[in-house]
Order: structure tokens, then sequence, then C-alpha cells
């Protein structure tokens, strides 16, 4: 296999683990805020469903991007955080946040507004 097509599947790779209208959302507030509790998760990301925020963290802890910590109480408590294999997802996280931000800047330019 050629070093193209070596590149190609990389790209995949890392896109089916980390793309969707979610999943960089959920990765960066945990990143940001290094632990967060489910309910917490759904306060910083009010559109998502239970169901979908469930399924987007099962996926992500899958993969080893975060880690779930779950204490043994009543009421159960779930934190999220990033491990540290996920953590070398950092420099993508942020440049993607500036890239989008600088994105928006640019419509606004364009457009005078922002869709």
């Amino acid at each position: 296999m050629d070093d193209s097509c070596e590149k190609k599947r990389g790209i995949e790779t890392a896109l089916d683990i980390i793309v969707g209208k979610w999943k960089p959302v959920i990765l960066y507030f945990i990143y940001c805020n290094e632990v967060l509790r489910f309910s917490e998760l759904q306060r910083l990301i009010p559109d998502i469903s239970k169901k979908m925020l469930t399924a987007q963290l099962r996926e992500l802890e899958y993969h080893d991007i975060i880690h779930r910590k779950v204490y043994p109480q009543v009421p159960p408590k779930v934190e999220y955080s990033i491990t540290e294999y996920g953590k070398e997802l950092a420099p993508l996280l942020e440049a993607m946040q500036q890239w989008g931000k600088k994105h928006m800047e640019h419509l606004l330019e364009l457009y005078g507004e922002i869709e």
C-alpha cells in the first residue's frame, strides 16, 4: 500500500472516531473542564438528547478517548474526563475551535451576518 493510501486510511479512522455533530463539542467541553458529570454536559449542550449524549459518550469511551468513572452511591454519580491517550486530540480541538471562530468572522465580513 502506498503512502497516500495509508494517509487516507488514517484520516478516515480519525474522522470515524471524532466526527459528528456532537463528539467534537463533547470533547471540547470535557477538555476545557477536565472533569464533567453527565448532567453538566447536558446543561452545556442543551440541544443534545439524553440518548444521543449517552451514545456519543459510549463511543468515545470505547475508543479510549474519554474515561467514565462511576461512584458507588445512590443516586449514581458518573464523571467523564479525557484519557491520556485522548489528550493527544487537544491540538486538533483547539485548532478546530480557532478555525471555526475565524470562519464565523469571515462569513460576517462576506455577508454581514451568520446563518
